[in-house]
């Protein structure tokens, strides 16, 4: 249908109420209503790519399609993303909040630009503000009270969400870093004692009777011990046992005191009788136990020292994993390997994934960094997996697989759960929507996950859910547009 001018030559383009009828926005409007749009209302027209408006400009005008095609794009940092494309006649946008009474007028939430030539009604939004208020009084205040409560109780859900998750993951990283400081404690407080009896046992074999060169022999053999203790074989239970009882009896045999003390030690080094039988003709028998002993407290040492640098070790590993989930000192958008934010999620995780979950990693180490907000795409892993172990009840097979998929890199998160019906499937992503009982899930979780994989990256999140097989799919394009 074209519109056609009804006003004066000079004058503004106005549509009679009868073009305004034929418009579904308008179609149940009597006679008085619609002569009051066709006298506010104004045509305003746009060549193909001009601007309607633009997000974060004061909203003024309230706007009805009459004719073209129009798009609308929202900016999000330095990225627009496309909403809506339409032909729709009678579509409107804009000012569509400015029956919600504010100290300022609200800005447009989004750009509206022509696709082909347009034509749109424009009705200044502080005027048909008012109007429409005095023609739906009972709605107008149903509509604002439903958009404040809305919109606060959607902030201060979304902002407990991401205080329970936070709550939680600290929790997980509390306990995971206990149990390596705690390590870390104790073998310090055993590593104290060992020096001190090393000094002492030191004193003793220097007492004068031990001459010199047997002196050197006897550091030779504790350094000889110390390099086999970093290649010492990895033995099973039963070896172990076997290895310490052939050690004990050797040195009951030779009167050692307490042999089967060193035996254990002397194992784990991976030492046995042949070395024993060269440290004994290198030592005279009155000094064979004090000497062992002594490079037993060596040996100690060096594996105290291993487990203070195998646990801080670990702790540093939290502590650069808690970095990396947190985005600390980085710029929120930037080329991000994927399998980065997975790992440390799956680390800030671990408290959850134990014991019962086997987590099966099927990557594709071969893809590129994607440009991304990597802060972001963490919470969405981690509401994924969460959701995953969760479904499972603490016990199944977690899979994080990757891939290329076309333009796209495709993250799945699956697992053996029961899976989710068919009949639900289309609402998981929906706000409040949750399947959890009450008082342990919020609903924001997965929509959260879809605005910021394809709001904030432009990308698809979708699930396919059998019994014992559901996965959720991540596709996220591989460069900007």
């Amino acid at each position: 249908m074209t519109v056609e001018a009804t006003s004066p030559e000079g004058a503004p383009e106005r549509v009679g109420p009868d073009v305004l009828r034929t418009l579904f926005l308008f179609e149940s409007l009597d006679d008085d209503k619609l002569a009051w749009l066709a006298a506010h209302g104004r045509v305003e027209r746009r060549a193909a790519g001009e601007a309607v408006y633009t997000q974060g400009d004061p909203a003024t005008c309230f706007f009805v399609l009459l004719e073209g095609t129009v798009v609308m794009r929202r900016r999000v940092e330095d990225h627009e993303i496309e909403i809506i494309r339409t032909s729709q006649r009678g579509a409107y946008a804009g000012a569509t909040q400015a029956y919600v009474r504010t100290p300022e007028p609200l800005p447009y939430s989004a750009s509206m630009e022509a696709v082909t030539d347009a034509a749109l009604l424009a009705l200044d939004a502080d005027e048909f503000a008012v109007e429409i208020r005095t023609w739906f009084p009972m709605a107008m205040h149903l509509l604002e009270g439903l958009f404040v409560g809305m919109r606060s109780s959607n902030e201060i859900i979304a902002q407990r969400e991401r205080l329970l998750s936070l709550g939680r993951l600290t929790a997980g990283l509390t306990h995971e870093l206990n149990n390596p400081a705690a390590a870390a404690v104790r073998a310090t407080a055993t590593l104290r004692e060992r020096f001190s009896a090393m000094r002492h046992k030191l004193a003793s074999l220097a007492d004068g009777k031990l001459d010199a060169d047997t002196l050197i022999r006897l550091t030779d053999v504790q350094e000889e011990a110390v390099a086999r203790l970093a290649s010492a074989p990895e033995l099973s239970p039963l070896e172990t046992s076997d290895a310490e009882d052939e050690l004990t009896d050797w040195l009951d045999d030779r009167e050692v005191p307490n042999g089967w003390e060193l035996a254990a030690t002397l194992v784990a080094a991976g030492l046995d009788t042949d070395w024993l039988d060269r440290v004994a003709a290198a030592v005279p028998r009155t000094h064979l136990g004090g000497g062992l002993r002594w490079v037993t407290y060596t040996l100690e040492t060096e594996m105290l020292l291993n487990e203070i640098d195998d646990t801080t070790g670990r702790i540093s590993a939290l502590v650069g994993a808690a970095k990396q989930y947190s985005q600390m000192d980085r710029a929120p958008r930037q080329d991000v390997d994927v399998h980065e934010g997975l790992k440390s999620t799956l680390v800030m995780l671990g408290a959850k994934l134990r014991p019962g979950v086997t987590i099966v990693k099927d990557l594709d180490r071969t893809l590129p960094r994607i440009p991304a907000y990597p802060g972001e795409l963490n919470q969405v892993w981690t509401n994924l997996i969460e959701n995953a172990v969760q479904a499972m009840g603490g016990r199944g097979t977690l899979t994080v697989r990757t891939a290329r998929d076309g333009d796209t890199v495709l993250v799945e998160i699956g697992d053996t759960g029961p899976g989710v019906p068919a009949e639900l499937q289309s609402k998981i992503f929906e706000p409040f929507f949750t399947t959890k009982p009450v008082g342990e899930g919020t609903g924001l979780g997965l929509d959260i996950s879809y605005r910021i994989v394809a709001q904030r990256h432009r990308g698809d999140l979708r699930v396919e859910s059998a019994p014992g097989d559901t996965r959720f799919q991540v596709r996220l394009p591989l460069h900007d547009s």
